[in-house]
């Protein structure tokens, strides 16, 4: 070998251990940075002439577990479906109050309760009176009040949708821009790794709305698939569709057409169990508007019908016109049981008793219907009432079979029915937190490890210092040789 050639060879070494403290460089600085993809230094001997000539640098290639990566974004996504069911439940319960709290919807029903009790004892007393009509007040109110809880989650479920939609449609479009980026690098024989790891940021933003799968192509390319969607194919990504709605009311649902589906490039997709985006937040907020809070409103207007009921009942009220409300009403009007959706939204209580209405307090005790007050000492009206609150039957308007309870009992069935929802979803929500944490772990230990790169650097510094010297060797030589 001669001297240059010998100096060819060094030179090489040089550069390539000098790409390799780059390489490691890079993976350290970047060691905590989301979407980073390690990188490796690929070498091959180089031969010239059929003889040893160095090293070559073939290629930077970025090392990411492509199996592990795809189930933590379906985990992900799981995570975000099932926190946006726990977090409604959480919500509603935390509203309607623990039974223990004065003000929650157990804490009202026992005060009426309590209230007309004490009433009947001293029918002549107005204080007692009032007291009832304020805790009658008190219970329509808290009803009335959780159900706008549950409109309000109801709509901001629809604004979610919308923002998630709109986020959703400008993350594919910068995936297909980094698309075609990649695509324009890798034909001019470039590597763009950094622009990868910005591909997969934006991917993992989106895979936290839905369950997305990625399939690579050539050229660096990938397309992505929700389900049976495709939302990004051969440079061209998809478009998502949705008209949020002003306002929403309790009789507003899906099937009735008065609130609005997702389009996917203007046809109508699925957004339940069974569809293409199924197993995401943005799912999830679909059924949230559509399933969950329509199914806690129907408890909460079972609730209310059965309220009314209770106090529209000869037994309750014999002074009672037929067809005129009872103790509650139906935004001053009779019970209508064709007309129970929002119900709940809509019980007041009767201005007949309520003298800030224009009512008077002896109705309470002398009845609805009565012309005149009777006599202050006669509490038959008021344990009639009383009565009406504890009598054990089945809950208005339930289906057949439902057991019988008093209304505190049909009060306390439904607060667990959110509560035994609230367990099972925040269930979900720890299994798939667990499994999410689990496989990021596993991904992270795949990823940069700083003392192994360091190690490597320790290494390359040698390297680097013996192709050096074996460089000032031949520089020696050479130097030797013009003193001659």
């Amino acid at each position: 070998m001669s001297i240059s050639s010998v100096m060819t060879t060094a030179l090489s070494g040089l550069a390539a251990t000098g790409r390799a403290a780059e390489v490691v460089s890079s993976n350290i600085s970047n060691a905590l940075t989301e979407g980073y993809g390690r990188r490796e230094l690929e070498v091959s001997a180089r031969a010239l002439g059929g003889v040893g000539g160095g090293v070559e640098v073939d290629a930077e290639r970025r090392v990411v577990d492509k199996a592990l990566l795809g189930d933590l974004r379906l985990s992900d996504a799981a995570l975000g479906e099932a926190s946006t069911r726990a977090g409604f439940w959480n919500a509603i319960e935390r509203a309607a109050g623990t039974p223990d709290e004065p003000g929650s919807l157990s804490g009202r029903v026992a005060a009426l309760e309590s209230a007309l009790i004490e009433a009947g004892s001293r029918p002549d007393s107005r204080a007692r009176l009032a007291r009832v009509v304020e805790m009658a007040a008190g219970l329509a109110g808290k009803l009335s009040g959780l159900s706008d809880e549950v409109q309000q989650a109801r709509m901001e479920a629809e604004s979610g949708i919308a923002r998630a939609v709109d986020r959703i449609n400008d993350g594919l479009g910068r995936v297909a821009d980094l698309n075609e980026q990649i695509l324009r690098q890798v034909s001019r024989g470039r590597q763009p790794l950094s622009l990868m790891d910005k591909r997969q940021q934006e991917i993992d933003a989106l895979a936290r709305e839905m369950p997305l799968r990625v399939r690579e192509g050539e050229n660096g390319q990938v397309a992505l698939h929700a389900g049976g969607a495709v939302l990004l194919e051969g440079g061209r990504s998809a478009r998502l569709g949705f008209a949020p709605a002003g306002k929403i009311t309790a009789d507003m649902t899906r099937e009735s057409g008065a609130l609005g589906g997702l389009t996917l490039d203007g046809r109508s997709v699925a957004t339940g169990a069974d569809g293409p985006l199924s197993g995401g937040a943005l799912a999830a907020r679909f059924a949230l508007r559509d399933d969950l809070a329509v199914t806690a409103q129907a408890g909460l207007d079972g609730l209310a019908h059965d309220l009314l009921a209770r106090f529209e009942t000869p037994e309750a009220d014999p002074t009672r016109p037929s067809g005129a409300p009872g103790l509650f009403t139906d935004a001053g009007a009779a019970l209508d049981p064709a007309r129970t959706a929002g119900l709940a939204s809509r019980l007041e209580l009767n201005v007949a008793v309520d003298p800030d209405a224009g009512g008077a307090l002896w109705r309470l005790r002398d009845g609805l219907g009565a012309m005149a007050p009777g006599p202050v000492g006669d509490g038959a009206g008021l344990a009639r009432l009383a009565g009406a609150l504890g009598e054990v039957a089945p809950s208005a308007g339930a289906t057949p079979g439902d057991p019988a309870r008093s209304f505190a009992g049909h009060a306390g069935a439904a607060l667990s029915d959110i509560g035994v929802a609230r367990l099972d979803a925040e269930d979900d929500a720890a299994h798939a937190a667990g499994r999410s944490e689990s496989l990021r772990g596993m991904l992270l230990e795949k990823g940069v490890d700083t003392d192994a790169e360091l190690q490597k650097l320790l290494t390359i510094e040698r390297a680097y210092a013996a192709n050096a010297r074996v460089l000032q060797t031949a520089d020696d030589m050479l130097r030797r040789i013009m003193e001659i």
